[in-house]
């Protein structure tokens, strides 16, 4: 029975671990998008009650750009159960949280639910890693004995368990 539960809850972690990968993957695309829009509408205009001020929003396009290629690139490796995809990625969605934090007078719902997203991306990709990446299948990441070039050599019982089956 505890071996059941123990396999549902590695299923429940895997499909939390695969969303915060697609939901990674989306809000780089909507960075890249809003870079976009930036780069085409260039020159803002803000009015205040003392002057006129024109912004120009070029270099905020750029890295909007950017980082939503990298925030991409890491959902993208945070699906294939990567350990640089999951550092990357807490690294990026944490700047991407705190960056959130400037935008909140100006866009206060966008913001809370960026954050709020952000903060829901972090947990699933810091809360038992080990188990989601063997249920997702990590490539890179298959953990080592130490005798792999010893001729003969045996793996113990629990060595065996750990080593994922090669496709």
């Amino acid at each position: 029975m505890a071996e059941m539960a123990a396999e549902r809850r590695g299923i429940v972690l895997a499909g939390f671990v695969a969303f915060a990968g697609a939901m990674l993957m989306v809000i780089g695309l909507v960075n890249v998008f809003q870079g976009f829009v930036a780069l085409v509408a260039d020159e803002e205009l803000v009015l205040t009650p003392e002057k006129l001020i024109v912004l120009d929003v070029t270099a905020w396009g750029w890295t909007l750009i950017i980082s939503g290629i990298l925030l991409a690139v890491a959902g993208g490796g945070v699906l294939t159960a990567t350990t640089w995809g999951r550092i990357a990625a807490i690294v990026l969605v944490s700047l991407h949280a705190v960056i959130q934090i400037a935008w909140f007078d100006a866009y206060p719902v966008w913001a809370v639910m960026m954050i709020t997203l952000d903060v829901i991306v972090l947990y699933s990709l810091t809360a038992r890693w080990s188990d989601v990446r063997d249920r997702l299948g990590g490539v890179g990441d298959a953990p080592w004995s130490g005798m792999e070039g010893v001729e003969g050599a045996q793996l113990t019982a629990a060595e065996e368990r750990q080593v994922p089956p090669v496709v």
